[in-house]
Protein backbone atom coordinates (compact mmCIF):
# COMPACT_ATOMS: atom_id res chain seq x y z
CA UNK A 1 0.00 0.00 0.00
CA UNK A 2 2.46 2.50 1.12
CA UNK A 3 4.57 1.18 -2.01
CA UNK A 4 2.09 2.05 -4.76
CA UNK A 5 1.48 5.79 -2.74
CA UNK A 6 4.93 6.46 -3.28
CA UNK A 7 4.74 5.59 -6.86
CA UNK A 8 1.96 7.72 -7.48
CA UNK A 9 2.95 10.70 -5.37
CA UNK A 10 6.67 11.01 -5.53
CA UNK A 11 7.75 8.60 -8.25
CA UNK A 12 8.22 8.58 -11.80
CA UNK A 13 6.26 6.91 -14.14
CA UNK A 14 6.41 3.17 -14.37
CA UNK A 15 9.37 2.55 -17.58
CA UNK A 16 8.02 1.27 -21.21
CA UNK A 17 8.78 -2.62 -19.94
CA UNK A 18 6.48 -2.25 -16.66
CA UNK A 19 3.95 -0.50 -19.47
CA UNK A 20 3.64 -2.79 -21.93
CA UNK A 21 3.58 -5.87 -19.16
CA UNK A 22 0.85 -4.32 -17.61
CA UNK A 23 -1.00 -3.81 -21.63
CA UNK A 24 -0.23 -7.59 -22.16
CA UNK A 25 -3.49 -8.90 -19.91
CA UNK A 26 -5.66 -6.54 -21.76
CA UNK A 27 -4.68 -7.61 -25.38
CA UNK A 28 -4.94 -11.74 -23.95
CA UNK A 29 -8.65 -10.52 -22.86
CA UNK A 30 -9.18 -9.22 -26.39
CA UNK A 31 -8.01 -11.87 -28.08
CA UNK A 32 -9.84 -14.15 -25.58
CA UNK A 33 -13.23 -11.97 -25.87
CA UNK A 34 -13.35 -11.31 -29.48
CA UNK A 35 -15.55 -14.21 -30.55
CA UNK A 36 -19.60 -13.90 -30.00
CA UNK A 37 -21.63 -13.50 -27.09
CA UNK A 38 -21.46 -16.07 -23.93
CA UNK A 39 -23.39 -16.78 -20.67
CA UNK A 40 -20.88 -15.11 -17.85
CA UNK A 41 -22.05 -15.19 -13.90
CA UNK A 42 -22.23 -12.12 -12.08
CA UNK A 43 -19.54 -12.86 -9.99
CA UNK A 44 -17.41 -13.56 -12.81
CA UNK A 45 -18.02 -9.95 -14.84
CA UNK A 46 -17.09 -8.40 -11.34
CA UNK A 47 -14.02 -10.04 -11.38
CA UNK A 48 -13.20 -9.17 -14.91
CA UNK A 49 -14.08 -5.77 -14.74
CA UNK A 50 -11.39 -5.26 -11.50
CA UNK A 51 -8.55 -7.35 -13.46
CA UNK A 52 -8.78 -5.03 -16.88
CA UNK A 53 -8.84 -2.30 -15.01
CA UNK A 54 -5.77 -3.02 -12.68
CA UNK A 55 -3.79 -4.29 -15.45
CA UNK A 56 -4.70 -0.79 -17.45
CA UNK A 57 -3.96 1.54 -14.65
CA UNK A 58 -1.51 0.92 -12.36
CA UNK A 59 -3.03 3.59 -9.77
CA UNK A 60 -5.99 1.36 -9.45
CA UNK A 61 -6.12 -1.22 -6.51
CA UNK A 62 -8.24 -2.98 -3.96
CA UNK A 63 -8.09 -3.12 -0.63
CA UNK A 64 -10.79 -4.77 2.03
CA UNK A 65 -11.33 -7.61 4.37
CA UNK A 66 -10.20 -10.85 2.65
CA UNK A 67 -9.75 -9.55 -0.23
CA UNK A 68 -6.31 -11.27 -0.71
CA UNK A 69 -5.41 -13.94 0.40
CA UNK A 70 -8.91 -15.93 0.86
CA UNK A 71 -9.38 -14.11 -2.21
CA UNK A 72 -12.68 -12.80 -1.30
CA UNK A 73 -14.95 -13.38 0.94
CA UNK A 74 -17.63 -14.25 -2.10
CA UNK A 75 -14.75 -14.54 -4.58
CA UNK A 76 -15.35 -11.51 -6.39
CA UNK A 77 -11.86 -10.89 -6.42
CA UNK A 78 -10.39 -14.35 -7.15
CA UNK A 79 -6.81 -14.30 -8.60
CA UNK A 80 -5.98 -10.76 -7.88
CA UNK A 81 -3.56 -11.25 -5.39
CA UNK A 82 -1.63 -13.45 -7.29
CA UNK A 83 -1.65 -11.31 -10.30
CA UNK A 84 -0.66 -7.91 -8.60
CA UNK A 85 0.74 -8.44 -5.49
CA UNK A 86 -0.29 -7.43 -1.92
CA UNK A 87 0.34 -3.77 -2.59
CA UNK A 88 -2.24 -3.54 -4.99
CA UNK A 89 -4.50 -5.92 -3.23
CA UNK A 90 -4.71 -5.48 0.22
CA UNK A 91 -5.87 -7.29 3.17
CA UNK A 92 -6.99 -5.02 6.53
CA UNK A 93 -7.99 -5.70 9.80
CA UNK A 94 -11.86 -5.83 10.51
CA UNK A 95 -11.47 -2.10 10.55
CA UNK A 96 -13.98 -0.43 8.53
CA UNK A 97 -13.85 3.02 9.44
CA UNK A 98 -9.98 2.83 9.05
CA UNK A 99 -9.46 1.66 5.68
CA UNK A 100 -11.81 3.60 4.55
CA UNK A 101 -10.85 6.79 5.56
CA UNK A 102 -6.85 5.60 4.27
CA UNK A 103 -8.21 4.44 0.81
CA UNK A 104 -9.79 8.03 0.92
CA UNK A 105 -6.86 9.98 1.82
CA UNK A 106 -5.04 7.76 -1.36
CA UNK A 107 -7.44 9.25 -3.74
CA UNK A 108 -6.86 12.67 -2.47
CA UNK A 109 -3.82 11.74 -3.57
CA UNK A 110 -4.92 10.28 -7.37
CA UNK A 111 -5.13 6.58 -6.34
CA UNK A 112 -7.69 4.69 -7.48
CA UNK A 113 -9.08 2.73 -4.35
CA UNK A 114 -11.65 0.20 -4.83
CA UNK A 115 -12.95 -0.77 -1.16
CA UNK A 116 -14.94 -3.97 -0.64
CA UNK A 117 -17.17 -4.15 2.19
CA UNK A 118 -17.77 -7.35 3.19
CA UNK A 119 -21.58 -6.45 3.57
CA UNK A 120 -22.64 -2.95 3.21
CA UNK A 121 -24.29 -3.26 6.37
CA UNK A 122 -20.90 -2.55 7.89
CA UNK A 123 -20.27 0.62 5.74
CA UNK A 124 -22.42 1.99 8.76
CA UNK A 125 -18.95 1.87 10.92
CA UNK A 126 -17.31 4.03 8.28
CA UNK A 127 -20.36 6.11 6.90
CA UNK A 128 -18.29 9.62 8.52
CA UNK A 129 -15.33 8.85 5.70
CA UNK A 130 -17.78 8.42 2.43
CA UNK A 131 -20.17 11.41 3.23
CA UNK A 132 -18.11 13.67 5.58
CA UNK A 133 -14.67 12.99 3.65
CA UNK A 134 -15.30 11.52 -0.03
CA UNK A 135 -18.87 12.87 -0.99
CA UNK A 136 -18.07 16.49 0.11
CA UNK A 137 -14.63 17.09 -0.74
CA UNK A 138 -14.76 18.05 -4.47
CA UNK A 139 -17.40 20.68 -3.73
CA UNK A 140 -15.52 22.06 -0.24
CA UNK A 141 -12.54 22.73 -2.51
CA UNK A 142 -13.99 24.21 -5.18
CA UNK A 143 -12.98 21.72 -7.89
CA UNK A 144 -9.86 21.45 -6.40
CA UNK A 145 -9.79 18.05 -5.33
CA UNK A 146 -11.19 14.67 -6.88
CA UNK A 147 -12.02 11.82 -5.08
CA UNK A 148 -11.62 8.31 -7.72
CA UNK A 149 -13.36 6.17 -5.26
CA UNK A 150 -15.14 3.02 -5.22
CA UNK A 151 -17.03 1.60 -2.37
CA UNK A 152 -18.33 -1.45 -3.66
CA UNK A 153 -19.84 -5.40 -2.25
CA UNK A 154 -23.14 -7.11 -0.88
CA UNK A 155 -26.20 -4.98 -0.46
CA UNK A 156 -29.70 -6.09 0.63
CA UNK A 157 -31.36 -9.48 2.00
CA UNK A 158 -29.53 -12.51 1.88
CA UNK A 159 -30.82 -15.12 3.68
CA UNK A 160 -31.73 -15.97 6.71
CA UNK A 161 -28.70 -13.19 7.91
CA UNK A 162 -30.95 -11.40 9.66
CA UNK A 163 -31.87 -7.03 10.75
CA UNK A 164 -28.38 -6.13 11.20
CA UNK A 165 -27.37 -7.71 7.72
CA UNK A 166 -30.31 -7.11 5.54
CA UNK A 167 -30.60 -3.75 4.77
CA UNK A 168 -30.55 -1.89 1.21
CA UNK A 169 -28.54 0.90 1.34
CA UNK A 170 -29.99 2.43 -1.89
CA UNK A 171 -32.44 5.26 -0.43
CA UNK A 172 -29.61 5.38 2.07
CA UNK A 173 -26.61 6.62 0.06
CA UNK A 174 -28.84 8.17 -3.26
CA UNK A 175 -29.84 10.65 -0.85
CA UNK A 176 -26.42 12.25 -0.60
CA UNK A 177 -25.15 15.05 -3.13
CA UNK A 178 -21.74 14.49 -4.12
CA UNK A 179 -21.75 10.76 -4.27
CA UNK A 180 -22.96 8.26 -7.86
CA UNK A 181 -24.89 5.14 -6.13
CA UNK A 182 -25.20 2.38 -9.02
CA UNK A 183 -27.37 -0.82 -8.59
CA UNK A 184 -26.66 -3.55 -11.46
CA UNK A 185 -28.94 -6.43 -12.22
CA UNK A 186 -26.74 -8.73 -15.13
CA UNK A 187 -23.31 -9.25 -15.72
CA UNK A 188 -23.46 -6.67 -18.63
CA UNK A 189 -24.55 -4.10 -16.22
CA UNK A 190 -21.96 -5.29 -13.65
CA UNK A 191 -19.27 -5.78 -15.86
CA UNK A 192 -19.97 -2.34 -17.96
CA UNK A 193 -21.09 -0.16 -14.54
CA UNK A 194 -18.14 -0.94 -12.19
CA UNK A 195 -15.15 -0.28 -15.18
CA UNK A 196 -17.11 2.83 -15.50
CA UNK A 197 -17.20 3.39 -11.73
CA UNK A 198 -13.81 2.58 -11.13
CA UNK A 199 -12.65 5.38 -14.14
CA UNK A 200 -14.80 8.35 -12.89
CA UNK A 201 -13.61 11.05 -10.81
CA UNK A 202 -16.01 11.38 -7.89
CA UNK A 203 -16.92 8.74 -5.28
CA UNK A 204 -19.07 5.39 -6.48
CA UNK A 205 -21.17 3.68 -4.22
CA UNK A 206 -21.45 0.33 -6.40
CA UNK A 207 -24.85 -1.70 -4.95
CA UNK A 208 -23.94 -5.96 -5.58
CA UNK A 209 -26.66 -8.36 -4.78
CA UNK A 210 -25.45 -11.51 -3.04
CA UNK A 211 -27.98 -13.60 -4.36
CA UNK A 212 -27.16 -12.78 -7.81
CA UNK A 213 -23.40 -13.18 -7.98
CA UNK A 214 -24.09 -16.76 -9.19
CA UNK A 215 -26.51 -16.20 -11.61
CA UNK A 216 -25.66 -16.10 -15.30
CA UNK A 217 -26.65 -13.63 -18.03
CA UNK A 218 -25.96 -13.50 -21.49
CA UNK A 219 -23.50 -11.22 -22.17
CA UNK A 220 -22.86 -9.46 -25.30
CA UNK A 221 -19.39 -9.62 -27.85
CA UNK A 222 -19.37 -5.88 -27.37
CA UNK A 223 -19.30 -6.02 -23.65
CA UNK A 224 -16.54 -8.44 -23.48
CA UNK A 225 -14.78 -6.02 -24.81
CA UNK A 226 -11.81 -4.48 -22.35
CA UNK A 227 -12.90 -0.84 -23.65
CA UNK A 228 -16.77 -1.64 -22.57
CA UNK A 229 -18.54 1.15 -20.41
CA UNK A 230 -21.73 1.63 -19.57
CA UNK A 231 -23.01 5.31 -19.19
CA UNK A 232 -23.60 6.15 -15.38
CA UNK A 233 -27.23 7.61 -15.07
CA UNK A 234 -28.80 5.56 -17.55
CA UNK A 235 -31.70 3.29 -16.92
CA UNK A 236 -31.96 0.21 -19.40
CA UNK A 237 -35.32 -1.02 -21.01
CA UNK A 238 -35.77 -5.18 -20.23
CA UNK A 239 -39.10 -5.67 -21.49
CA UNK A 240 -41.31 -2.96 -24.00
CA UNK A 241 -44.62 -2.89 -22.97
CA UNK A 242 -47.76 -0.31 -23.61
CA UNK A 243 -49.70 -0.56 -20.60
CA UNK A 244 -47.69 -0.34 -17.79
CA UNK A 245 -44.30 1.05 -16.14
CA UNK A 246 -42.76 -1.19 -14.07
CA UNK A 247 -39.42 0.64 -12.01
CA UNK A 248 -37.30 -1.72 -10.07
CA UNK A 249 -32.73 -1.93 -9.21
CA UNK A 250 -30.53 -5.29 -8.85
CA UNK A 251 -32.66 -8.78 -7.52
CA UNK A 252 -35.72 -6.94 -7.88
CA UNK A 253 -35.53 -6.09 -12.00
CA UNK A 254 -35.38 -10.31 -12.18
CA UNK A 255 -38.91 -10.28 -9.99
CA UNK A 256 -40.14 -7.96 -11.98
CA UNK A 257 -39.47 -9.60 -15.37
CA UNK A 258 -40.85 -12.78 -13.87
CA UNK A 259 -44.46 -10.60 -12.88
CA UNK A 260 -44.68 -9.62 -16.72
CA UNK A 261 -44.39 -13.11 -18.27
CA UNK A 262 -46.97 -13.68 -15.59
CA UNK A 263 -49.30 -10.86 -16.70
CA UNK A 264 -48.70 -10.92 -20.15
CA UNK A 265 -51.03 -14.30 -19.71
CA UNK A 266 -53.83 -12.00 -18.48
CA UNK A 267 -53.62 -9.64 -21.73
CA UNK A 268 -51.21 -6.59 -19.38
CA UNK A 269 -48.24 -5.80 -21.37
CA UNK A 270 -45.72 -4.32 -19.05
CA UNK A 271 -42.84 -2.45 -19.55
CA UNK A 272 -39.71 -3.08 -17.46
CA UNK A 273 -37.16 -0.30 -16.63
CA UNK A 274 -33.37 -1.56 -14.81
CA UNK A 275 -32.73 1.59 -12.86
CA UNK A 276 -29.16 0.54 -13.24
CA UNK A 277 -28.03 3.76 -11.42
CA UNK A 278 -30.62 5.51 -8.21
CA UNK A 279 -28.32 8.28 -8.46
CA UNK A 280 -27.97 10.09 -11.15
CA UNK A 281 -31.59 8.92 -11.58
CA UNK A 282 -32.84 8.32 -14.81
CA UNK A 283 -35.86 10.78 -14.93
CA UNK A 284 -36.16 10.79 -18.58
CA UNK A 285 -36.20 7.64 -19.35
CA UNK A 286 -39.23 6.67 -16.53
CA UNK A 287 -41.30 9.69 -17.49
CA UNK A 288 -40.98 8.54 -21.43
CA UNK A 289 -42.14 5.28 -20.18
CA UNK A 290 -45.01 6.50 -18.44
CA UNK A 291 -46.28 8.83 -20.65
CA UNK A 292 -46.43 5.84 -23.23
CA UNK A 293 -48.20 3.28 -20.60
CA UNK A 294 -50.26 6.28 -18.43
CA UNK A 295 -49.38 3.46 -15.37
CA UNK A 296 -46.80 3.32 -12.98
CA UNK A 297 -45.47 0.49 -10.59
CA UNK A 298 -42.36 0.92 -8.54
CA UNK A 299 -40.53 -2.06 -6.74
CA UNK A 300 -37.53 -2.27 -4.15
CA UNK A 301 -36.38 -4.25 -1.69
CA UNK A 302 -35.73 -1.34 0.41
CA UNK A 303 -38.42 0.47 2.98
CA UNK A 304 -41.00 2.22 1.26
CA UNK A 305 -40.81 5.61 3.80
CA UNK A 306 -38.56 8.02 2.23
CA UNK A 307 -37.83 5.07 -0.26
CA UNK A 308 -35.97 4.91 -4.17
CA UNK A 309 -40.58 4.17 -5.10
CA UNK A 310 -40.94 7.37 -3.45
CA UNK A 311 -38.75 9.71 -5.37
CA UNK A 312 -39.78 7.97 -8.33
CA UNK A 313 -43.27 8.93 -7.92
CA UNK A 314 -42.52 12.26 -6.78
CA UNK A 315 -40.53 12.95 -10.40
CA UNK A 316 -43.43 11.16 -12.49
CA UNK A 317 -46.07 13.36 -10.32
CA UNK A 318 -44.23 16.56 -11.22
CA UNK A 319 -43.27 15.78 -14.88
CA UNK A 320 -45.97 13.10 -16.13
CA UNK A 321 -49.01 13.51 -13.58
CA UNK A 322 -51.83 14.69 -16.51
CA UNK A 323 -50.52 11.45 -18.16
CA UNK A 324 -51.60 9.05 -15.45
CA UNK A 325 -54.62 7.37 -15.38
CA UNK A 326 -53.73 5.69 -11.90
CA UNK A 327 -52.34 5.88 -8.84
CA UNK A 328 -49.36 4.82 -8.53
CA UNK A 329 -48.34 1.44 -7.10
CA UNK A 330 -45.13 1.37 -4.50
CA UNK A 331 -43.88 -2.31 -3.93
CA UNK A 332 -41.77 -2.18 -1.34
CA UNK A 333 -39.80 -4.02 1.50
CA UNK A 334 -42.25 -4.72 5.15
CA UNK A 335 -41.86 -1.66 7.24
CA UNK A 336 -39.72 -3.85 10.06
CA UNK A 337 -36.44 -5.21 10.62
CA UNK A 338 -35.76 -7.92 9.13
CA UNK A 339 -36.98 -11.39 10.58
CA UNK A 340 -34.85 -14.36 11.18
CA UNK A 341 -37.12 -16.96 10.63
CA UNK A 342 -37.51 -17.66 6.99
CA UNK A 343 -41.25 -17.67 6.83
CA UNK A 344 -41.15 -14.11 8.30
CA UNK A 345 -38.40 -13.26 6.11
CA UNK A 346 -40.06 -14.07 2.82
CA UNK A 347 -43.16 -11.91 4.06
CA UNK A 348 -40.61 -9.10 5.26
CA UNK A 349 -39.22 -8.66 0.88
CA UNK A 350 -41.28 -8.13 -2.15
CA UNK A 351 -42.06 -11.12 -4.18
CA UNK A 352 -43.29 -11.70 -8.02
CA UNK A 353 -46.82 -12.36 -6.68
CA UNK A 354 -46.66 -8.68 -4.96
CA UNK A 355 -45.75 -7.33 -8.23
CA UNK A 356 -48.69 -8.98 -10.09
CA UNK A 357 -50.94 -8.06 -7.85
CA UNK A 358 -49.63 -4.39 -7.48
CA UNK A 359 -50.04 -4.07 -11.26
CA UNK A 360 -53.20 -5.60 -11.51
CA UNK A 361 -54.27 -2.97 -9.54
CA UNK A 362 -53.04 -0.20 -11.39
CA UNK A 363 -55.10 -1.52 -14.67
CA UNK A 364 -58.34 -1.65 -12.10
CA UNK A 365 -57.89 -5.80 -12.77
CA UNK A 366 -58.94 -7.70 -10.24
CA UNK A 367 -56.07 -8.83 -7.31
Amino acid sequence: MLGIIKQKVGASAPVFGDYMQRLSPIASAMRHFSSASKDMTVRDALNSALDEEMAADSSVFIMGEEVGEYQGAYKITKGLLHKYGPERVVDTPITEAGFTGLAVGAAYHGLKPVIEFMTFNFSMQAIDHIINSAAKSNYMSAGQINVPIVFRGPNGAAAGVGAQHSQCYGAWYGAVPGLKVIVPYSSEDARGLLKAAIRDPDPVVFLENEILYGESFPVSAEALDPNFCLPIGKAKIEREGKDVTITAYSKMVGFALKAAEILEKDGINAEVINLRCLRPLDRDTINDSVRKTNRLVTVEEGFRQHGVGAEICATVVEDSFVYLDAPVERVAGADVPTPYAANLERLAFPQIEDIVRATKRACYRSA
